[in-house]
């Protein structure tokens, strides 16, 4: 009782002297810092709702839309790029974007696809260790004393600020780098401000850590708010590295105003939540996706991931604050006003991997400005976004626990009692495929060496069990649910919300650590922890293809956050050829299965528009925002790769699309209707 008693006050308890008690407008009626036409930010406005009022394309001519142009990519990189993780941006009458390993920053005309300039960052070390290269995002965009200026975070970890006429470095802003290439000004050095000994040209020696990025910062009230990201635990066998320290500049100057602790140092905020004095030497806690901002309350609101490392805690005892939470954030003074942690000790790599969204709602008669945030648990959690108050309960309940002898998984996590989980949660016997007998058989003598079950939260299990087991199945797994490629888009008008999520489960098994530590090459820090994860074998997901669990597989899912209620839920596309066309399900009445993939959407005032990610097929379709009714569709060269955008140029609503393929290198598809 205590425990839950506690964590439902540090939920909300600063959030009562939140900006000086600003007023709380609409924000459905505000521009949401989004000039109507605009997409000015990753998520279209600040909230990350990635929705535009515009409608000139509609249910009636969706099916017109052609190609005004391409776009592509290859050529700005040492070798050619097969997914494009970034969405464009666009604001003053240009698309800004980032393209490379390099992280080219790109301004491209939008009309007319033509590139009007491009800035790159020069070589140094520390971009040639980063592991995210390829996973940039794109760049934000501000007006400083009525210019424009584009705000770019590199792999090596500098934060440029570029004035978006000429693309040239802002005069006054930041300091000059010590390093062969840099200019006098236009950029600041993000590793500075971290606390961490480093080389300008080298980085951050690899024994402590290393720190690089993947998404584009926010700015909010002239404050720029920085993330990043870092190797993923599972992927380095070592227990020290960095913390995703969260940090804020002046937009016109580049001074360095505030650092966010998200592991909390002796005396402030979430210390106790760290055992064992882990909190020296533990890193991540990643703020690695977009963020989201409340620009009339002043708030930034950030999302975590786990500790290092992911499938293995042993060595960090406590429920390990900031991991896997969503904080909000004093944008001009980083002071922490509410937060909320969704999964304590994570050992499951259950990060979030988007924004929230930001939408007003009307529960039971009470308009909440509100925080709605999806989940690769497939939970939607949702807060009054200025006082972190959960607008419906969420409640502690009792999971398992871990069998590894060093490892001390929490008795407890919350549980969100509406809305219900929109995907499969943990894997009983009713949720294996059951197209033919033997197939089911198949499936379930291969399941007999797994241990799983029921909940969400199936702990691990080390190679060295009692049982005979190969290891635990979790699902959903760390790559399914609701994930970055496609993520969750909201209506601000309606206070619906349409999430893409993927079925899947995880076949991990934990291995001993210096056993993997041997194998590998480019970690960071230096004591191998006692257990980490490795693949399995022999490999579980699938029969020849067929996946052992029922469809369907990707899907996307309407929610009202007015009620809580699901409204609908459609698959993501059709069922694919290699399912319709299998020899073993000849003569088999499919259902509709859907890709697995995550669907990638853009929300307008009439339409619902998503295309079926990577995996899916080459298709664009409309769908009935209200019913899920597919309205039309058009073929597109290649699958799409990440979140789509819309504007108005000229009169003319545009539909960019980020695709590649086998026959076309990471492009921009730029779709507009004729004439």
């Amino acid at each position: 009782m205590m425990r839950a008693v506690y964590r439902q006050l540090t939920v909300g308890f600063a959030a009562l002297v939140v900006a000086g008690g600003a007023p709380l407008g609409p924000l459905a009626a505000q521009e949401r810092g989004n000039p109507y036409g605009e997409w000015r930010y990753w998520g279209a406005d600040a909230g990350s709702t990635r929705y535009s009022p515009l409608e000139q394309i509609n249910a009636e001519n969706f099916s017109q839309l052609e190609v005004a142009w391409t776009w592509r990519s290859d050529n700005f990189g040492p070798e050619p790029l097969y997914i494009n993780r970034a969405t464009p941006i666009y604001a003053g009458g240009r698309l800004f974007t980032v393209a490379g390993l390099r992280r080219t920053a790109v301004a491209i005309d939008p009309a007319t696809g033509e590139t009007l300039w491009t800035y790159r960052e020069p070589y140094t070390t520390r971009w040639a260790r980063s592991s995210r290269q390829d996973a940039g995002k794109g760049v934000a965009y501000a007006e400083i004393d009525g210019r424009g200026v584009v705000y770019l975070v590199t792999p090596g970890f500098f934060l440029h600020a570029l004035d978006a006429e000429t693309g040239l470095p802002l005069e006054g802003f930041g300091r000059p780098v010590p390093v062969e290439g840099f200019g006098e000004y236009g950029t600041v050095d993000l590793l500075a401000n971290l606390g961490h000994p480093f080389d300008p040209e080298s980085g951050i020696p690899p024994e402590i850590g290393y720190i690089t990025n993947t998404s584009p910062p926010i700015i909010v009230n002239g404050v720029v708010v920085i993330g990043n990201s870092n190797l993923t635990g599972r992927l380095d066998p070592r227990r020290e590295n960095v913390p995703g320290d969260v940090l804020g500049y002046d937009a016109r100057t580049g001074a360095f105003l505030w650092k966010f602790n998200v592991i909390p140092q002796p005396g402030e905020f979430g210390h106790e939540t760290w055992e064992n004095d882990a909190w020296e030497w533990s890193g991540n806690i990643n703020t690695w996706p977009p963020l989201s901002a409340d620009l009339e309350n002043g708030i930034v609101y950030i999302t975590t991931d786990a500790p290092t490392n992911d499938y293995f805690g042993g060595h960090r005892p406590g429920d390990n604050l900031f991991g896997n939470s969503v904080v909000a954030l004093d944008a001009r003074t980083g002071r922490r006003i509410w937060h909320f942690q969704a999964i304590h000790h994570d050992i499951w790599d259950r990060d979030f991997p988007h924004p929230p969204q930001l939408i007003d709602v009307t529960v039971d008669g009470r308009e909440i400005p509100a925080l709605v945030q999806t989940s690769k648990q497939a939970f939607v959690y949702a807060f009054n976004r200025v006082t972190g108050e959960p607008i419906w309960p969420i409640v502690e309940r009792p999971v398992p626990q871990s069998r590894v002898p060093t490892e001390r998984t929490s008795p407890t996590q919350p549980h969100p009692t509406r809305p219900a989980p929109y995907e499969m949660h943990g894997l009983t016997d009713a949720d294996i495929v059951d197209f033919t007998p033997e197939l089911r058989r198949r499936a379930m003598e291969m399941l007999s060496r797994w241990e799983y079950g029921p909940s969400l939260y199936t702990p691990p299990l080390h190679n060295a069990n009692a049982e005979g087991k190969i290891g635990a199945l979790f699902c959903p797994a760390a790559g399914g649910g609701t994930n970055i490629p496609g993520g969750t888009v909201a209506d601000p008008e309606s206070g619906i919300i349409y999430t893409a999520s993927v079925k899947s489960c995880a076949d991990f098994t934990l291995v001993p650590g210096a056993e993997r530590d041997r194998e590998l090459t480019g970690q960071s820090g230096r004591i191998p922890v006692e257990w980490t994860h490795a693949p399995a074998e022999p490999s579980l997901g699938s029969i020849q293809g067929i996946p052992i669990f029922k469809p369907p597989y990707g899907r996307i899912t309407a929610i009202d956050m007015n009620t809580g209620e699901i409204l609908w839920w459609i698959p993501n596309g059709d069922t694919p050829d290699r399912i319709k066309n299998h020899p073993l399900l000849q003569g088999v009445d499919l259902p509709r299965t859907g890709s697995a993939s995550h669907a990638t959407a853009v929300v307008t005032r009439s339409l619902l528009i998503y295309g079926e990610g990577r995996g899916g097929r080459p298709l664009l379709h409309a769908v009935d925002k209200r019913t899920g009714q597919e309205l039309a569709t058009v073929e597109i060269p290649e699958p799409t790769d990440t979140a789509p955008m819309t504007f108005l140029h000229d009169g003319v609503q545009y539909i960019i699309i980020s695709v590649s393929g086998d026959d076309l290198p990471a492009s921009y598809m730029a779709l507009r209707l004729p004439g």
